[in-house]
C-alpha cells in the first residue's frame, strides 16, 4: 500500500492491515526456507509497509 492510502486509514483499519501483512510476512519466510520464493523483493516491501503502519499506528494514538 502507498503512504498516502496508509495515512487516510483509521486506527482499527490499520491494525486490520498489519495483521495480513504479518501473516504474508510469516508465508513468504515459509517460502524462502523451502526454495519456492518467486519474488524475494516482496519481503523488503513487505517488512517496510509493517513499519510504516505501526509508526502511523503510534502517531494516531500520540493525537489521542
Amino acid at each position: 500500500m502507498k503512504t498516502k492510502e496508509l495515512k487516510n486509514l483509521s486506527v482499527s483499519q490499520l491494525e486490520k492491515e498489519l495483521a495480513n501483512f504479518k501473516k504474508e510476512k510469516f508465508n513468504l519466510r515459509i517460502q524462502k526456507m523451502n526454495s519456492q520464493i518467486t519474488n524475494s523483493a516482496r519481503i523488503t516491501i513487505v517488512r517496510r509497509t509493517i513499519a510504516k503502519i505501526l509508526t502511523f499506528i503510534n502517531q494516531k494514538k500520540k493525537e489521542k
